[in-house]
């Protein structure tokens, strides 16, 4: 079984050195698997391994999901989000830091994307906090930071790669996300409030102040989007829609906002749908690869020979977890989050059910892992997003985004202190 290992793995950084992309690479080293180490007749398995990957009722929620992030980001909806949220964090310490945070986990909840919710608000919250005096580090790393909430606030793309991989409800994982994304958000928030009572000298003076009924007007254009988000996850939540079906309510309710705004034309609905499609494909052609891969790996026993070692060793689960996550930490370096999902959950499942550990509570810990992921060079794609952004090398934004990166960790320890900070509302669902 070492041997096999070694094999596989070494042939999979091999073809990723060379830069092959992600899914030729885990197709390619499929086939190495079992050409090399089995009998099994490859290509009859990979044509019924591409079907049954890709004929799944659940994956169909993924690209209507992504295709509502696609409308969204073509509107005014960061104008107005910097707009809305401004007024409300003025008197906190940090003042319009705080709209990073806010605007990102609003957004978050509209796009199951880490890029494109830094993308959006990064394009009107940096060029907005340089111009009023705020300190570059703070706002790049807030932004760089907050941005990897599109993957841990539902509804996320990544949760429904890992619900289908792992064979896990979507939907519980969404409800389960809802908890640890509002700790997140309260961690950043924290960390800036910190920060800034350290470094009062750095904060620009606080604007005029406005009445209740000013903020609420200053507000108003985000009502259809907070109505949007209630809609998405109340729908699954009250049990009235499955998560596909609240991703068409969701593809319907960014068309209407569009229309409303005056951003919906037909340019807009053809760059939204083809971004759409881009991404849903990239998405499908690495599930196909690592789906592949997974059947290659299962037909050599090294999965279950991995769980049985394990097993063997008598390791406590927060051990596990400890070496799982400095596991997935090295391989965020190299790798997107999606990849290292479908990349490690045939091999690595087998041992975390062995260890006893509840697989929709680890469907949060392993978005949370991969989060950190979008944060390290020099793969971290919030990184390349930020870059892009402010012009700054990655290790200056990856300098700036290290404090996020800790708070991250920080969470990732919370959630497996007290497992009901993610069980807590999927159990109240399955109760009523």
């Amino acid at each position: 079984m070492t041997t096999i290992a070694i094999v596989l793995i070494g042939a999979l950084f091999l073809l990723l050195a060379m830069g092959v992309w992600v899914a030729p690479a885990l197709l390619a080293v499929g086939i190495i698997g079992m050409e090399l180490f089995t009998d099994a007749p490859g290509g009859a398995i990979l044509a019924t391994t591409s079907w049954a990957s890709s004929a799944s009722w659940t994956m169909t929620a993924l690209p209507l999901f992504i295709w509502m992030g696609e409308i969204l980001f073509r509107t005014k909806l960061s104008d107005d989000m910097f707009a809305g949220l401004a007024p409300w964090v003025e008197r906190l310490p940090g003042r319009l830091l705080h709209v990073n945070v806010l605007g990102c986990g609003i957004f978050a909840a509209v796009s199951g994307s880490s890029a494109a919710t830094a993308a959006t608000i990064g394009r009107i919250s940096l060029p907005e906090l340089k111009s009023r005096g705020y300190p570059e580090s703070i706002s790049i790393g807030s932004l760089a930071g907050a941005g990897t909430l599109g993957l841990l606030i539902p509804p996320s793309i990544i949760m429904i790669v890992y619900g289908v991989a792992a064979q896990v409800s979507v939907a519980r994982l969404f409800i389960a996300g809802v908890l640890p994304g509002l700790l997140l958000m309260a961690l950043f928030s924290g960390y800036i409030i910190f920060w800034s009572l350290l470094n009062k000298d750095k904060i620009p003076a606080a604007g005029l102040a406005m009445r209740f009924a000013q903020k609420v007007y200053a507000t108003r254009r985000l009502i259809p989007v907070v109505l949007l988000i209630i809609g998405v996850i109340g729908s699954i939540y009250a049990g009235l829609a499955t998560a596909t079906e609240a991703a068409a309510i969701g593809v319907v309710g960014a068309l209407l906002i569009a229309g409303f705004s005056g951003m919906l034309n037909r340019a807009t609905f053809l760059d939204s749908l083809l971004g759409a499609v881009r991404t849903s494909t990239m998405i499908f052609f690495i599930l196909l690869g690592a789906a592949f891969l997974t059947s290659a790996m299962s037909f050599t026993g090294l999965p279950a020979a991995l769980a049985d070692w394990i097993a063997a060793m008598q390791l406590p689960a927060w051990a596990l977890l400890v070496a799982l996550t400095v596991f997935f930490i090295i391989l965020g370096c190299f790798l997107d989050g999606i990849s290292i999902v479908l990349l490690t959950t045939s091999v690595i499942l087998p041992a975390v059910q062995a260890a006893g550990i509840d697989m929709l509570w680890f469907g949060i810990y392993i978005v949370l892992v991969v989060e950190m992921a979008q944060i390290t060079p020099p793969v971290g794609f919030n990184l390349f997003v930020v870059q892009n952004l402010t012009g700054k090398d990655i290790f200056t934004v990856a300098k700036a985004s290290f404090p996020f990166f800790l708070l991250m960790v920080v969470a990732t320890v919370l959630i497996t202190m007290f497992p009901e900070i993610v069980l807590s509302l999927p159990q109240a669902m399955t109760a009523r």
